[in-house]
């Protein structure tokens, strides 16, 4: 059994961002198809939201697809594993563990198959409370920003510019507590565009595993570490 140490009782636990990075290689490593690499990264994040609902953390990040990657020839590919996957991912975790999603980032261009279940998901976990499992999925950071500006720009938004509230509104996650730990896998140590406005006093954590084979050891280890940490928020 894993025993959390709180050596510094302020540090709250409200929110994690995972950057899943590693399928390809996973596969590549164990001589498998992507399909098995993708297929296996979808059964760890089922894994690792059961794993969070345990500990009672109430929100979770996961980046997914970045907009860079939607440019990829083997997109269609990308769309397929998910048609086989998603559904089969987390209708256990909203219809039996109340998780809702909520999934964010640019619909333009996307099928409509994958609308209709990203819709459908949504809907269905509308009022679920347990946990807030936020998808990103073809998702950029300066995407974001520039489609805030346009927003401002085309008076489609009234903000006060010196009200936090009004500003942190304008990103996808709202008014959503910024997450306390990012985790990258797969070994790259850098945040690819990902929630820059939200990782301001973040703190991140760069692992070797590849996503496929991280395990709720090394989470578990992870926010040990967060608690043994003297966060200081910038001062």
């Amino acid at each position: 059994m894993i025993f959390w140490k709180y050596n510094f009782l302020l540090n709250k636990l409200n929110h994690i961002a995972l950057i899943l990075d590693g399928n390809k290689r996973w596969a590549k490593k164990n001589k498998l198809s992507n399909i098995n690499g993708y297929t296996k990264g979808f059964e760890n994040i089922k894994k690792l939201v059961t794993h969070s609902l345990s500990k009672k953390i109430p929100y979770l990040t996961i980046f997914t697809l970045s907009s860079e990657n939607f440019n990829r020839s083997s997109i269609n590919v990308i769309y397929e594993i998910i048609y086989d996957n998603f559904s089969k991912t987390f209708n256990d975790l909203v219809k039996e563990k109340g998780v809702k999603i909520k999934i964010f980032g640019s619909r333009k261009n996307l099928p409509n198959k994958l609308l209709e279940i990203f819709q459908n998901i949504e809907e269905t976990s509308l009022n679920n409370k347990n946990l807030i499992l936020n998808i990103a999925f073809n998702y950029g950071f300066k995407d974001e920003i520039k489609q805030i500006l346009k927003n401002i720009i085309t008076n489609e938004v009234n903000i006060k510019v010196d009200n936090d509230k009004d500003i942190n509104n304008l990103f996808f996650l709202g008014s959503l507590p910024d997450p306390d730990i990012l985790i990258r896998t797969g070994g790259h140590k850098r945040l690819s565009n990902f929630i820059m406005y939200n990782l301001t006093y973040t703190e991140l954590f760069f692992t070797q595993t590849l996503w496929p084979d991280f395990s709720e050891d090394e989470f578990n280890s992870i926010i040990n570490q967060y608690f043994n940490i003297e966060r200081k928020y910038g001062l």
